[in-house]
């Protein structure tokens, strides 16, 4: 299935910690954002990627090959 809209620098970037194993605090101290923030690019992922959650989310991602 095709992604809706492409997903945002950000949002990439917080897929990809994310992917690495870290949480929404850990990636809002290394991204220099409030967590509130990196969950909002997270749900934003999750809508473009038509994932149900974080996790499908960053499968997909890793599927398409948008993050590592």
């Amino acid at each position: 299935m095709d992604i809706k809209k492409p997903l945002s620098p950000r949002e990439l970037d917080c897929l990809n910690w994310i992917a690495q194993g870290k949480t929404s605090w850990e990636t809002s101290r290394i991204l220099q954002m409030s967590q509130r923030t990196v969950d909002y690019h997270i749900q934003s992922a999750c809508t473009k990627l038509n994932a149900a959650n974080r996790t499908a989310a960053v499968a997909c991602a890793i599927r398409r090959r948008l993050v590592e």
